[in-house]
């Protein structure tokens, strides 16, 4: 997801300075013209570095790149961007204690601080993502946005060049509560057009049939329509590369803790995505960990693209 952002980034213009634990990404990143830096702290601390865009595996992934010995909020003399943006998907509290955090830090007295926001100070604002790899490679994602509005008036620019809905949702962390509530309905449905295409399937029916069925008729959902679980049913998905590539079933299983902590956080109850986590927990468990989520037409239903004769 990150590097196929940072390529739109590179493509409207802007000059990157990139940093991962994987030397190979970050050498990848450089063939393409971006400088590498040896760290967070480095970066935060480069002049000429105007904002700095996060996109991480989990919240202790983000806390430690924030936060850490060696994170972007420990920069002597200040951090030098005032715009830090975060579009990894993590719990919505730690996003609003990485914003608060992000408050007590100073800003470097040569920044430009962000219209609207304190000059003492960098902004963080949460911006995770919906469209996947295919979205982040077409720059066609979602961005939902929680954060001050100076901060997020500041990162619509970069973000435009990423995505083509960027969506303000209110204070810190109600972009992560957003993504948390997209991913819940998201896994139940692609739980759903599994179970009912493997069935369908073992009744004598054409999936690709069924499928067309389904997004003509009130059954109708992105993963029956752009994201189809069965292969053969649609060309360039996960399903068609035997569920390699896309977005993989330990995230989903990781996103789906997420609504559960959250919903008990909260007091609400979310039986049928407690459900769906089992299901793909079955996946991940089974040695399916990076396939994609779709696959659980595959391992937990038994499904084919093969009528029975």
């Amino acid at each position: 997801m990150g590097s196929r952002m940072a390529a739109n980034l590179q493509q409207g213009g802007h000059q990157l300075v990139v940093h991962d634990r994987s030397i190979a990404a970050m050498e990848e990143a450089c063939k393409d013209g971006a400088e590498a830096a040896s760290s967070p702290v480095a970066m935060a601390s480069q002049e000429g570095v105007d904002v700095i865009i996060t996109m991480l595996p989990s919240a202790q992934h983000v806390r430690e790149v924030y936060c850490g010995q060696d994170g972007i909020l420990k920069a002597k003399g200040g951090v030098r961007p005032a715009l830090l943006i975060d579009s990894s998907t993590i719990d919505p509290p730690t996003a609003r204690d990485l914003s608060a955090a992000a408050t007590a830090a100073a800003l470097h007295h040569d920044a430009q601080p962000c219209s609207g926001c304190s000059a003492a100070h960098p902004t963080l604002i949460d911006a995770p993502v919906s469209g996947g790899i295919t979205g982040a490679s077409k720059a066609t994602l979602t961005f939902m946005c929680g954060g001050e509005k100076g901060g997020l008036a500041a990162a619509e620019p970069y973000l435009k060049l990423m995505g083509k809905n960027i969506v303000n949702c209110g204070q810190s962390g109600n972009g992560q509560a957003a993504k948390v509530c997209n991913n819940l309905v998201l896994g139940v449905s692609m739980a759903a057009v599994a179970e009912g295409l493997a069935l369908g399937t073992k009744l004598g029916l054409d999936p690709k049939l069924l499928s067309d069925i389904f997004n003509s008729s009130s059954a109708r959902c992105w993963s029956s329509d752009s994201y189809n679980p069965c292969p053969g049913v649609m060309e360039g998905v996960p399903a068609s590369k035997d569920y390699k590539g896309g977005f993989a079933c330990k995230l989903m299983s990781k996103d789906l803790g997420l609504a559960a902590a959250a919903a008990q956080h909260c007091g609400a109850k979310v039986p049928m995505s407690e459900e769906a986590a089992r299901l793909y927990q079955q996946v991940v468990d089974a040695e399916g960990a990076d396939l994609d989520f779709g696959s659980i037409f595959k391992h937990v239903y038994n499904g084919t693209s093969t009528m029975p004769v």
